[in-house]
């Protein structure tokens, strides 16, 4: 037999047997993704706040919706049919949400073409109206599993919990999951509860597995721990996307939390940062059975190389516009930068939690107030030394809270401080930032436990213990003062409280015009055994 009739016979078997036996059918989908974005629809600087036109220009600048215009369609370019999802909190956070409330973010995410976003707790800061009207105004699937919302009017029947998205030829499950503690951090109302992640996730996962959809990715607003602690104890999630606790996983990056992805057995989570930073891309391989044979990837950088779109620079300064005569008001002024920067001011003392306190002190001291509490959740950036703008104001304190007075026992302080560090590992927002008072806490004891070892209370210049049967004047803000982030002694045994004072900016404001040129300082308040 000739070469030639061999090869011919060789290639008759081996397609016959290639016919015969079953194909592997190997896919691979490319994943980009956002998470707590924060209306910085300009760019930020290093500290997360605003960043000058100037620097800016020199490429010092980070994020901004122009830069990430450009960089999703350099992603695109690479693989056309990449799903692009976020992990919540597109709301508040700049003077775009305060005066657009959620209409620019909706047409950021339409003009991108999002296929999928999980509801955040911030989505929730102005109930569920907000919301809604943010759901009639997308293209794409809002999602929240774990939320029961049969009883809100505005959002029954439309917020599903889970949905099935198709690239290409491969059709995805989206399933949606939020803090379960979000009836604490934000304000859904009364109407919706809020439940277990892992038990929402496994019953969507389960239904969607029943209808064919072997590729299951979570869009999880709930925090780095528990995206690994789902990961762990569910099965069939092949990958999770997430948000909340701004993390940033890297395999590059000497500052990240982790790998990117950290495999937990063959689920593959990521993260990438906040504020529009980075854009995460995660390419991810299956075999004919759903199952992840590789997962690969790293978040890009968002930074002065990427050359900002210029039809979005020009939609971007026309949105400011209404607002650059209320942000570019210059205030004050600060000898060196105020490290606000949420890893310092929710596990410690920082610099801006300081101000911030001293600020809210000072204003109401007249009124028999002697102790000042800011949960750090409220703390949202850092800022530059130098010349402070009301925007660069407006970007640390964003909420629109009100500052809040009562009267309340020594024991509930403790208990509220006990309230604050009781989270710390997981570096949650409701760690206490104070003035008027100090106090010492033992972070090997546990939580809601005797962590807080000692309280002592400024009374007229002489630190002396705190009385828990004596009652004590305290400032805060609405939020707290109504129970958010686990304040629940202060909703509840408050006496005399008023929550409608000025606005936590404004106050803020006032008081570094009135005390001249700001200098940071840690000062001993809040000490770690």
């Amino acid at each position: 037999m000739t070469l030639l009739k061999r090869t011919l016979v060789a290639s008759s078997v081996l397609g016959f047997l290639a016919a015969a036996l079953p194909a592997s059918a190997e896919e691979s989908i490319t994943i980009l993704h956002t998470n707590d974005f924060h209306s910085r629809f300009e760019p930020i600087s290093k500290y997360d706040s605003g960043c000058s036109a100037e620097d800016n220009e020199a490429g010092e600048c980070f994020g901004g919706y122009a830069r990430l215009v450009t960089a999703v369609a350099e992603a695109r370019s690479r693989n056309p049919n990449a799903l692009l999802v976020d992990g919540g909190d597109q709301f508040q956070g700049s003077l775009f949400y305060t005066y657009y409330k959620g209409k620019a973010a909706a047409e950021m995410m339409n003009a991108l073409q999002y296929d999928g976003m999980t509801v955040g707790n911030h989505e929730f800061d102005d109930g569920p109206a907000v919301l809604a009207g943010f759901m009639r105004s997308v293209g794409f699937p809002v999602l929240m599993s774990n939320g029961d919302v049969t009883k809100e009017p505005l959002l029954a029947d439309k917020l599903m919990k889970s949905t099935v998205v198709t690239k290409g030829n491969t059709k995805i499950g989206l399933i949606g999951l939020t803090p379960e503690d979000t009836n604490e951090l934000a304000s859904p109302g009364k109407n919706i509860t809020f439940s277990d992640p892992v038990a929402a996730v496994q019953a969507e996962v389960d239904r969607l597995t029943e209808e064919g959809i072997n590729k299951i990715v979570v869009l999880s607003h709930s925090g780095y721990a528990v995206d690994l602690k789902v990961a762990e104890e569910t099965t069939g999630v092949d990958v999770i996307v997430g948000g909340h606790s701004n993390t940033l996983l890297s395999n590059t990056n000497e500052d990240a939390k982790g790998p990117y992805p950290t495999m937990v057995g063959s689920t593959a989570v990521v993260q990438a940062y906040a504020y529009g930073k980075y854009l995460g891309e995660l390419s991810v391989t299956f075999d004919d059975n759903g199952t992840i044979t590789n997962a690969s990837g790293e978040p890009l950088l968002i930074d002065g190389e990427v050359v900002e779109d210029e039809a979005t620079v020009a939609r971007v300064s026309e949105m400011a516009a209404p607002l650059d005569e209320i942000r570019n008001k210059v205030v004050a002024e600060s000898a060196a930068p105020i490290e606000g920067n949420r890893e310092v001011c929710r596990v410690q003392e920082c610099a801006m939690g300081n101000l911030i306190a001293d600020a809210m002190l000072d204003r109401v001291a007249d009124q028999g107030v002697s102790i000042a509490l800011m949960n750090s959740g409220g703390i949202r950036a850092s800022m530059d030394g130098g010349e402070v703008t009301m925007g660069d104001v407006l970007t640390v304190l964003p909420f629109q809270n009100t500052l809040s007075t009562f009267k309340i026992s020594g024991a509930d302080v403790i208990a509220a401080l006990e309230n604050g560090v009781s989270q710390v590992e997981e570096v949650k927002g409701r760690f206490p930032q104070v003035a008027g008072i100090k106090f010492t806490w033992d972070p090997s004891q546990p939580a809601n436990d005797g962590r807080i070892q000692e309280v002592l209370v400024n009374m007229e210049g002489e630190w002396v213990a705190i009385d828990p049967a004596a009652e004590y004047g305290v400032v805060s803000n609405n939020y707290v003062r109504g129970g958010g982030d686990g304040y629940k002694m202060f909703s509840t045994n408050a006496i005399n409280a008023y929550d409608f004072g000025p606005d936590l900016d404004v106050v803020l404001a006032d008081y570094m015009a009135a005390n001249g040129e700001h200098i940071p300082a840690i000062e001993g308040r809040i000490v770690s055994k």
